[in-house]
């Protein structure tokens, strides 16, 4: 923690955890003041009411009054939507699923926010997620910051912070990394806080829940297309893969391959894994979508959540879209890295490994993986919970 000179800015959302973050600050005799941020505007496709982000803004007024620290507004949503709302927008027409949560924290939260508050003096951003962060002197005496796994297993989020660097984090503090949920919950019940007892936040991060396929006719308009159901007889012809770059390609189809069982209205709101929205009956197992071919408009899926097209030993990942937090731990060309990972958030870390060929990146898991999904962020730990880096899967 910084000494008691500096001036810390917490990213107040109207959440229980962003308010004890700003409590233990204050408690603890640092000069803070309270940031709020709107990053949206639009309810097109959201559902939630209307306002939804005046009250936010309302109980962390409220919180700010009670803690008796200066409140301070800004709106990023122009910015928002540039950096993360287009961002999703051109991935899905890709057909690859981006993660907007991610994006929100490396360009607007430790970026654009990070900005407006040192424009208002402060020296640190504190926020209310769940993780950790330490640092420590390098042989040549360079400060390295190291981002670490909440303490509280169910609610660890440093999968969202995977994209952060060097200098975001040094100036980022995580307060509540050490605590668990119910502790943050008695410590605002304790002081009384207004948010002490407000639900937490779900769906896209400052947008909230969504019905995704009206949300994206925003931009990408529905185009009809066939669902393919590809039978799990047809792996038995396919021949072994046997060179890490075939392990790691996700199999493509044709329509020959299986049969059309029924359409959808847009291969580019689907995602890799998806179960629900098909509204397809007629199979005793539930139908999960296996591939997404954008360029013919097509969705395969397949039967059962054991369907062997929903699982694959390995994934890809290009080398402009691999991020090391520890620049220092990156690997060369012909390298390998045992360590832990996880594709998606709250997925329980899996063992495996890192492998680096010419600049490309490699994870090679030790048990098959269900429902890898380009687009998403695989992240890979070490073993004592440290978040070493990340990158977009390609494949």
């Amino acid at each position: 923690m910084p000494d008691k000179s500096h001036k810390i800015a917490v990213g107040l959302s109207g959440g229980v955890d962003s308010s004890v973050a700003a409590l233990l600050l204050k408690r603890a005799g640092y000069d803070v003041f309270a940031l709020f941020m709107q990053n949206w505007h639009d309810t097109t496709g959201t559902l939630h009411g209307d306002c939804e982000w005046e009250e936010d803004r309302f109980v962390a007024e409220m919180v700010a009054k009670k803690l008796d620290i200066p409140f301070h507004f800004v709106d990023l949503s122009d910015i928002y939507r540039k950096r993360v709302v287009d961002y999703m927008f051109s991935e899905y027409e890709k057909g690859r699923t981006p993660n907007p949560d991610v994006l929100c924290n490396s360009e607007i939260k430790f970026d654009a926010f990070l900005k407006s508050a040192l424009d208002l003096g402060a020296d640190f951003v504190a926020t209310g997620h769940y993780c950790r962060k330490d640092e420590f002197q390098d042989d040549a005496g360079n400060t390295v910051y190291r981002i670490l796994a909440g303490r509280d297993p169910g609610k660890d989020q440093s999968y969202f912070l995977c994209q952060l660097n060097q200098k975001q984090l040094s100036r980022a503090l995580f307060p509540i990394g050490d605590l668990l949920k119910r502790e943050v919950r008695e410590l605002a019940r304790e002081a009384q806080l207004p948010s002490a007892d407000k639900k937490d936040s779900q769906g896209i991060c400052f947008v909230g829940k969504v019905d995704l396929p009206l949300f994206l006719q925003q931009q990408l308009e529905p185009k009809e297309g066939d669902v393919v159901e590809i039978f799990r007889e047809h792996y038995d012809s396919i021949p072994e893969k046997v060179s890490l770059e075939e392990i790691a390609r996700p199999l493509c189809y044709t329509p020959s391959q299986g049969k059309v069982i029924g359409r959808h209205q847009g291969a580019h709101y689907y995602t890799i894994g998806q179960r629900k929205g098909l509204n397809i009956g007629g199979h005793k197992e539930p139908l999960f979508i296996i591939s997404i071919d954008i360029d013919s408009n097509t969705i395969y899926v397949g039967e059962g959540e054991s369907h062997p097209g929903l699982y694959r030993r390995a994934l890809k990942i290009l080398p402009a879209e691999v991020h090391w937090i520890r620049p220092d731990l990156a690997l060369e060309g012909g390298e390998e890295l045992e360590c832990n990972i996880r594709i998606r958030y709250r997925q329980p870390l899996q063992k495996g490994r890192l492998i680096c060929r010419f600049d490309t990146l490699y994870i090679l898991f030790d048990e098959p993986q269900r429902g890898i999904t380009p687009g998403q962020f695989a992240v890979w730990y070490a073993p004592d919970d440290e978040m070493l880096g990340s990158g977009v899967i390609n494949g």
